[in-house]
Parts: structure tokens; C-alpha cells; sequence
């Protein structure tokens, strides 16, 4: 009457790596934080049962501080700081937007690309953040003790990124209607630069600089150069995805009938295949995505594996 098949044999912990390696980066950095936000708050929680302060210890040890004396004894913290939440609303508002746009971003680009401006963005959020510490007089009496946490600066980089790089794609705000992204990235930016005379100076001067970078990445790219594709060492998550697959041979080929091609072919070629990806764009953006040809959506597909 029982069923001993294999119900009981399940390994929660294995569903759990099952599906993180199935789904793309976007997943697997939405799935990070929340993981990351359980930890610590479990931890808070028993902290608190046996009256032990040391979840500020832990924060403090992952966080990154404004003071570059600190910052050399704990230099992970670049890194660690962008995945680190401790208030709720601050994680939920933080991967709401990440997903939302995220979606958007994996409809025009790539993966990898979404990951390096994750990471590149959050980098360039700590950056702003310390040398406006140490620059600005506004905070030479607290800077020693200051530290920043949270996705919003990386979260900033993909939300500028995407929205700079089809300006027209637009979203249907409550109470508003469709408007186009560019003018919520904009009007996001202008919001955090009045905001650095509040209490949270450092978290809206990090958002600005990874604003900056997704401004930087999405400007080149529509030009037709990904500045991120060097840095192929911000792969971590995206490890998963190579396995099972069969290794590529050592031999290449090296006869060919084809005529090498000369610069000025190859550069002609390329602006011509640039003019064909900003005629796809503009066409996504007015009419949406549904409405490319399969020789568009192959084209644009094409592009973006080439770009990472």
C-alpha cells in the first residue's frame, strides 16, 4: 500500500544544485543574495537566542569599508559587499529590480555580459564609494567606521546598461502607463544624486558609480564593442553550464579555399552588420520582440555570442 520508489530517496540538496545549474545567471544571482540574506538572518536569529552581538562582526567582516586601511586587510570585501543584504525591504526592492530588469537585459545580450556588469558595476559602485570617503569633506569625522552592503550599485549598473542600450524599449508603469526605460534610469540617477545629502550618502554614491559603468558599457556596445569581453575571469557562475559538454579538439584546420580578407572587406562588413543589429533594435523597441523574422531573432542571437 506504500510507495517505496524512489520518493524517499530524493536529496533536497541535490534539487537545489539540479537547479541552479539549469537556469541561467540571472537566476543564479537572485538565488546567491536570497541565499546569502537566509544565512544571515538564521545567524541573527541565534545570536539573539544567546545574547552573542557578533552578527555586526560578521557584517563588518563583509561589508566594504570606506577606509582604505581596512579595506587592505579585508580586500574580498569588494567582492563579498554586493551580495551582502540585512533589511528585508532592502533585499526585496534590490532583486525586484534586478529581476525585472535582468529580463530585459537577457533579451538583447548575453549572460555573460549581464554577469560582468553585475560584477564590473559593483566594482565600480565601491570605487565611488571609497574615494568619495576619503575625498569629500562631508565625511572625514565618520569614513573610519563607514561600510557599504548591498546589490544596488551592480543592480544600477544593469538597470543604466540595458536602458541606455535600447532607449526606447518601453514598460507599463501603475498609474502612468508605457514609458520608455531610459527616461526610469534617468530619473533613477537624478534621484540618487539628490539623495546623497540624506543619511545614506555612501549607498547613493555607489549606485551613481555603478550607474556610470552601465552608462560606460552600454554606450561602447552600441558601437560596437564590448568592453567587458576581456575579462573572462568573472565566469564563476556561469561554470555549470559547461559541464557534461564534450571538450573541443586540440587540431584546427589549417587549409581553407577561402581567400584571406582584406581590412578594408572587414571593415565594411562590420558596419554593415552593425547597421542590420540597430535596425533590430529599433525595431524590437517600437514593436516588440515577437515581431522580428527568424532571420532577425538568428541575426541578433548571432551578435550576442560574439560580443562575450
Amino acid at each position: 500500500m506504500y510507495n517505496t520508489g524512489n520518493y524517499y530517496q530524493r536529496n533536497p540538496l541535490q534539487d537545489l544544485k539540479s537547479y541552479f545549474r539549469s537556469n541561467n545567471s540571472l537566476v543564479k544571482l537572485i538565488l546567491i543574495n536570497v541565499a546569502v540574506w537566509i544565512v544571515i538572518m538564521i545567524l541573527d536569529v541565534i545570536f539573539d537566542l544567546f545574547k552573542i552581538p557578533y552578527i555586526g562582526n560578521i557584517i563588518e567582516w563583509l561589508a566594504v569599508p570606506a577606509s582604505v586601511g581596512k579595506l587592505i586587510t579585508r580586500p574580498w570585501t569588494i567582492i563579498t559587499y554586493m551580495f551582502l543584504h540585512y533589511d528585508l525591504w532592502h533585499i526585496l526592492f534590490n532583486m525586484l529590480w534586478l529581476y525585472w530588469f535582468g529580463r530585459i537585459f537577457l533579451q538583447y545580450l548575453s549572460e555573460k555580459q549581464l554577469l560582468r556588469t553585475y560584477i564590473i558595476g559593483g566594482l565600480a559602485g565601491a570605487l565611488v564609494y571609497i574615494l568619495s570617503f576619503n575625498i569629500f569633506p562631508k565625511f572625514q569625522d565618520v569614513y573610519l567606521n563607514s561600510m557599504a552592503l548591498g546589490a544596488s550599485a551592480s543592480v544600477m549598473a544593469i538597470v543604466v546598461a540595458i536602458s541606455f542600450y535600447v532607449p526606447n524599449f518601453k514598460i507599463n508603469l501603475l498609474f502612468i502607463g508605457p514609458v520608455k526605460i531610459v527616461w526610469v534610469a534617468m530619473f533613477s540617477i537624478v534621484l540618487d544624486i539628490f539623495m546623497i545629502k540624506s543619511q545614506n550618502s555612501g549607498g547613493h554614491l555607489a549606485h551613481i558609480g555603478g550607474a556610470a559603468f552601465g552608462y560606460i558599457f552600454a554606450y561602447y556596445l552600441r558601437h560596437g564593442k564590448d568592453i567587458t569581453a576581456s575579462l573572462r575571469w568573472i565566469s564563476f557562475l556561469s561554470l555549470s553550464s559547461r559541464f557534461g559538454k564534450k571538450p573541443k579538439s586540440g587540431f584546427k584546420n589549417v587549409y581553407s579555399n577561402e581567400r584571406p580578407m582584406k581590412d578594408e572587406e572587414y571593415n565594411y562588413n562590420k558596419k554593415q552588420q552593425q547597421k542590420k543589429i540597430d535596425h533590430i533594435l529599433d525595431k524590437i523597441s517600437k514593436s516588440g520582440y515577437e515581431s522580428l523574422t527568424k532571420e532577425e531573432k538568428a541575426l541578433l542571437f548571432d551578435s550576442s555570442k560574439k560580443q562575450h
